[in-house]
């Protein structure tokens, strides 16, 4: 019985820490668009807080509105979706998690 227990312990810590984690990383070959920054290439650890996109490389941290969905299926790797330069949407690799963002403003004709 306390064998049980201390599973069942172990396995809601385990559930606990992969559910807090939702930190990722991307890499970005080129310069690219997020709202009206633009981000350098590189490698950035994305994370959503509350309703905004945390983008931070280094020191500088890049924050915009944001939304996360689910996909049917996990993906096989990191995708980042744009619109001419400006990122519209993120997929995880290896999960089925991936972030939105809004569509750029489109000029009118």
């Amino acid at each position: 019985m306390k064998s049980l227990k201390m599973m069942f312990g172990i396995g809601v810590l385990a559930l606990g820490v992969a559910s807090a984690a939702s930190a990722y990383k991307v890499t970005l070959y080129q310069p690219l668009m997020i709202g009206t920054t633009e981000l350098k290439a590189g490698e950035y650890k994305v994370e959503m807080q509350g309703d905004k996109a945390m983008f931070t490389m280094g020191k500088s941290t890049v924050e915009v509105p944001a939304t996360m969905g689910t996909n049917e299926k996990k993906f096989s790797s990191n995708a980042v979706t744009t619109d001419g330069k400006q990122i519209v949407e993120i997929d995880f690799g290896g999960t089925t998690a991936k972030m939105i963002f809004g569509s750029p403003v489109q000029a009118a004709k």
